[in-house]
């Protein structure tokens, strides 16, 4: 059974993720610097000593990483997405693991210009220094040697799964909406199981 690390695992999209693999028989380590998992790893998503432990045994990574909503988002600057990315990509090519999603976000890289006219101010305001940085962290995924999968989720909720929930690959479709953090979790589980969406970078609704 391939063992599945979850950097950021301990919180949101991760935990569920994380609680998602296991109810479906899947081999989930979370990580993270605060995880109570017994099974789970702590430690900085930006030690590179700490996720090479975690990466021990390996054979897929889905990272989701966060930032508390507090003044240090809109105050700036917000350099986690892409240090924490850049040691996990280094890491990963050195071990030989290919495989990769990434939850970022609507707003992130070629999503930003799909966001409405009347929100983008308070988008900008609010989340411009995050996703800033979220975008340069695709750029690195995207210019490095991995099988890779974006994953963009619009506004979290926290309802139940949903199966009917929008999986929008092409550009001509993307919208801002709402979705659950557990139907984020099952696209990504999804996901590590579909080549199809190697190379892809969706947004969710």
């Amino acid at each position: 059974m391939p063992r599945i690390l979850v950097v950021g695992g301990s919180a949101g999209i991760g935990l569920r993720t994380v609680e998602l693999g296991r109810a479906r028989r899947l081999d989930m380590r979370p990580f993270s610097r605060h995880t109570e998992d017994p099974l789970g790893m702590r430690g900085d998503a930006r030690s590179s000593e700490a996720i090479d432990a975690a990466l021990d045994g390996v054979d897929a990574v889905v990272q989701t990483l966060g930032v508390p909503l507090d003044r240090h988002l809109l105050t700036g600057p917000i350099t986690l997405f892409s240090h924490a990315t850049e040691v996990l990509l280094e890491r990963m090519q050195a071990r030989h693991i290919k495989r990769l999603v990434t939850v970022t976000g609507f707003g992130a890289g070629t999503s930003a210009s799909h966001i409405h006219p009347l929100q983008r101010p308070v988008f900008n305001l609010v989340f411009g220094h995050a996703y800033r940085d979220k975008t340069l962290q695709e750029s690195l995924i995207k210019n490095s040697r991995l099988a890779w999968t974006l994953v963009r989720p619009t506004v979290l909720t926290g309802g139940a799964l949903r199966r009917d929930y929008k999986v929008l690959y092409e550009s001509t479709q993307w919208r801002n909406g709402w979705i659950s953090r557990d139907s984020v979790a099952d696209y990504i589980l999804r996901a590590l199981a579909d080549d199809s969406t190697l190379y892809r970078e969706p947004v969710l609704a």
